[in-house]
């Protein structure tokens, strides 16, 4: 048997023993491991390598109610690869600037940059009716209507834009109704300078109203042939509105501080509501058909919201999206409104946001009535479709375009 003193050595040596041999295993497991963590990181021989990083997806992080989840960041190419992709969907939407917006709706250079100018004119005449006179100049038109300061001031603007956007061939207006040669090649445009100026002074809303058609015809043409129409409107804002054939809706855009333009709003439906606006009321009292209607819309008591200037009355049915305008004509009052410079570009406007026309006493939209002179006069009702339907039930007997339409 060991003595005491042989036993505790023996024991001693073998607690030694096992502790180097214990860390050489742990030594091992541990070189193991790390080598198995960098093989699964090491990128294969001759391929650039950057080690993926993590980021917080924040639609899954403690903000919404769940545990932060890693999300591994794109690389730089696959960034520039989305973004392509994304820039092939992209729309125009609401806050694009104007120029961003004619991009999207219209790949013609030279209609976007005619819309560009004829905004810039929009955006002076803005200011020149806050400043100019509203007293007559003394002259008349060629229909024979007295010209005043700032229908002139508006008028010259409007060409000079035009001149020198050099994609304009000819334009005329209701102060100079006769085409006048731009110039340029591509679109001729017919323009009211300034409806509705005879009420600048008492602060009503007034505007400008544009049509656009391609070549170099202002007469033998209809409403349908134009490429875009809009209106600029001077009330406590101040608004571009305008549709671009070939694209959905009728968009509004609203001048900034800076000068720039902002999309505020796009219109593509106009439904029903008790909101109407009756121009030449004078012509209820020959007219019983239109005496009928309008004693329709006090008996069910419609909201009679009437300025007497074009622009405001038929804006409010694009942007309240519902309503109706009327201008009935009768024995006493002739017709005043010429489908050239007013009617045919509203018409592309309203039909543009989801209403209808009804024009010239025939049934027919006012974008099919043919324009064979400039002063070409009618009668007119803009509004949603039911509105519409119902102005032609009581001014002519029937609406048969309309005949699905319940109202």
């Amino acid at each position: 048997p060991l003595s005491a003193t042989a036993a505790l050595t023996a024991l001693t040596f073998w607690v030694i023993y096992t502790n180097k041999m214990a860390t050489a295993f742990a030594k091992k497991v541990s070189t193991s491991a790390v080598a198995s963590r960098q093989s699964a990181v090491l990128p294969k021989a001759g391929r650039a390598f950057t080690a993926p990083k993590v980021v917080a997806s924040a639609n899954a992080s403690a903000f919404q109610g769940a545990a932060v989840v890693p999300k591994a960041r794109r690389s730089a190419r696959t960034a520039r690869v989305m973004s392509r992709r994304s820039a092939v969907k992209t729309e125009a939407k609401i806050g694009d600037s104007l120029a961003e917006f004619l991009v999207e709706a219209t790949p013609d250079a030279k209609l976007r940059q005619l819309m560009m100018s004829m905004a810039e004119a929009i955006r002076t005449i803005a200011h020149k009716v806050r400043t100019a006179s509203c007293a007559g100049t003394a002259c008349l038109n060629s229909f024979g209507d007295e010209q005043l300061a700032v229908d002139m001031v508006a008028d010259k603007l409007l060409f000079e834009a035009l001149r020198f956007s050099h994609v304009c061939e000819y334009a005329c207006s209701e102060e100079v109704p006769e085409p006048v040669p731009m110039g340029g090649k591509g679109f001729s445009v017919a323009f009211d300078p300034l409806d509705g100026s005879s009420i600048v002074d008492t602060n009503f809303a007034v505007g400008t109203i544009f049509g656009v058609w391609p070549g170099d015809k202002l007469v033998n043409i209809t409403g349908r042939d134009q490429v875009a129409a809009g209106m600029g409107v001077f009330g406590p804002r101040t608004v571009f509105v305008f549709a671009v054939k070939g694209y959905p809706g009728c968009h509004e855009f609203l001048l900034q501080d800076d000068g720039k333009w902002l999309h505020v709003k796009e219109t593509t439906e106009i439904g029903e509501g008790k909101l109407f606006a009756p121009g030449n009321l004078r012509a209820t009292f020959d007219n019983p058909a239109y005496e009928r209607l309008v004693n329709f819309y006090l008996g069910e008591k419609y909201t009679l919201r009437y300025t007497g200037g074009m622009v405001p009355d038929v804006f409010q049915i694009i942007v309240k999206e519902k309503g109706v305008f009327t201008n009935v004509t009768s024995p006493s009052t002739k017709a005043k409104l010429r489908i050239l410079f007013e009617v045919a570009p509203l018409a592309m406007m309203v039909e543009a946001a989801g209403g209808a026309s009804s024009c010239d006493g025939k049934c027919v939209s006012a974008l099919d009535i043919p324009i064979l002179v400039h002063d070409q006069r009618t009668q007119i009702c803009f509004g949603s479709k039911g509105e519409v339907k119902r102005f032609e039930e009581y001014m002519y007997g029937n609406s048969p375009r309309f005949s699905e339409v319940t109202v």
